[in-house]
């Protein structure tokens, strides 16, 4: 009786967190997805925290929810800074909001949402709605090739060589076209000194014989005189 009891027990929490509704943050591919009942009910592009200001991984949950929020600390250092439809996630000020969107990483830590995905997420969770970040974010992501999910689609990823480089490389991928670079002009200024410096002896020979050239000329000159 008492195994029957904890079977039911169990079947029960596990119905209950499968029919949960939770937040799935994949850093990697830079979309956040909003699950209910175990299956993704729609998704959107973000932008996570650029290098020095990295959105923090892990499990959280809603803290807060603010249509018209204004941030306490950006910019620095008196803030201002608008942050409509804004989920909080953790009280050291990291939250969910409506922002620029580019394909690249690029706020200070927040989670930015585009413009009709972050209404959406506003008005589907609730206070108290899990919240899981995970994946590291890339240096750059192709946007072309994602699409919006919708329940009983199949969302469709392709990612291209250049996001699998920067994803699984990092920065070594930047550092060695730097280094590539630095090369290619060291190349090119070394070679445009030896041409200044060739044509600039080329012209002091010409002066040269220039100047024997004309005092020859004189000295002919004075000789035939006398």
């Amino acid at each position: 009786m008492r195994k029957i009891m904890i079977f039911v027990a169990s079947f029960v929490v596990l119905s209950l967190s499968a029919n949960a509704k939770h937040i799935v943050v994949d850093l990697s591919k830079q979309r956040a997805c909003a699950y209910e009942g175990g299956r993704p009910a729609f998704c959107g592009n973000i932008s996570s925290g650029k290098p020095g200001h990295r959105t923090p991984t892990g499990r959280f949950r809603v803290l807060e929810k603010d249509v018209d929020h204004v941030s306490s600390k950006y910019p620095e250092p008196n803030g201002g800074a608008k942050m409509h439809y804004m989920l909080r996630l953790t009280s050291g000020g990291i939250a969910m909001h409506l922002g620029h969107v580019p394909n690249y990483p690029a706020s200070h830590g927040c989670i930015r949402m585009q413009n009709g995905f972050a209404q959406r997420m506003y008005r589907w969770a609730s206070v108290g709605t899990p919240v899981r970040v995970v994946g590291r974010p890339p240096y750059r992501v192709s946007r072309s090739s994602t699409r919006t999910y919708k329940r009983g689609t199949r969302r469709v990823y392709h990612a291209t060589a250049t996001d699998i480089l920067s994803e699984f490389m990092g920065h070594q991928v930047r550092k060695s076209t730097r280094r590539r670079v630095r090369r290619h002009r060291a190349i090119h200024r070394k070679k445009n000194h030896r041409s200044r410096s060739y044509h600039r002896s080329r012209k002091q020979r010409r002066s040269r014989t220039h100047r024997r050239r004309h005092h020859r000329t004189h000295v002919q000159t004075i000789l035939a005189a006398r």
